[in-house]
């Protein structure tokens, strides 16, 4: 059985890490190269940085970030915001990252994930979901969770994968920031649904709540900012009690 991963997932804006509530209410917390830095030496299994403001403001991820990053962590990194060529891959690529995500520009023209396939390969190509469930019905948004469309969750999901994505990174904007749990109901449902790994993402407040995200979730892998960036859960304190239940993690 694979290691289930934990991710910690670091917003950028304007060159900080920070944290907000239901994706609005934004605090600082933190420079994002030392804090990727101290994940690393912690024991986390991958990153994630989302330059949140970045479609919405029509430019490009930090490269100048994702280099310092590359040169102190010695994890696997994704990278993700305002991502939307080839080109936009390739520069981050150079520059150190890992695996790219994309969202709103994979909505937009879905050919994009088939292209970014066939050029990188369908290891580093993540596809961003993030969802929102009205009146029991689960609907894509757009550009940080701010432009709702008609898409549903589960159709969009089995679409990525056929197009070549080679992971889901599916945020619950109901449950982001919440500290109530993740959306497991939906990601139990993706993963019957989908044979490319899913990151849980929004809800984490509590070490029962990965641990239940991967049981009744079926998530592959499971991320959180708020609990890690301000110390309330430590990832070697989480992983310990993922392993006393038979939850298999890389210690």
């Amino acid at each position: 059985m694979l290691t289930k991963r934990i991710v910690p997932c670091l917003d950028i804006k304007d060159g900080r890490t920070v944290k907000g509530v239901n994706f609005v209410d934004l605090r600082d917390a933190g420079d994002p190269v030392t804090l990727a830095k101290q994940y690393a030496e912690l024991g986390a299994d991958e990153l994630v940085f989302l330059d949140i403001t970045a479609t919405k403001e029509k430019r490009r991820t930090l490269h100048d970030m994702v280099l310092k990053v590359a040169e102190q962590v010695n994890i696997p990194f994704t990278v993700g915001g305002g991502i939307s060529s080839i080109e936009d891959v390739d520069d981050l690529l150079h520059c150190g990252a890992d695996k790219v995500s994309i969202n709103s520009a994979a909505v937009k023209r879905p050919e994009l994930i088939n292209e970014l396939s066939a050029k990188f390969g369908s290891q580093c190509v993540v596809v961003a979901i993030d969802a929102k469930q009205i009146e029991g019905e689960w609907f894509v948004h757009l550009a940080g969770g701010s432009i709702p469309t008609n898409i549903k969750l589960f159709d969009w999901s089995k679409e990525v994968e056929q197009r070549g994505a080679g992971e889901i990174l599916f945020t619950s904007m109901n449950h982001d920031g919440t500290k109530a749990g993740f959306a497991n109901k939906a990601l139990s449902k993706l993963s019957e649904l989908v044979n490319i790994p899913i990151i849980a993402s929004g809800g984490a407040g509590t070490i029962q709540h990965f641990a239940d995200t991967f049981k009744e979730g079926k998530a592959d892998a499971a991320l959180a900012a708020s609990v890690f960036h301000f110390g309330e859960i430590a990832i070697k304190d989480l992983k310990e009690v993922l392993k006393k239940q038979d939850i298999p993690v890389r210690l």
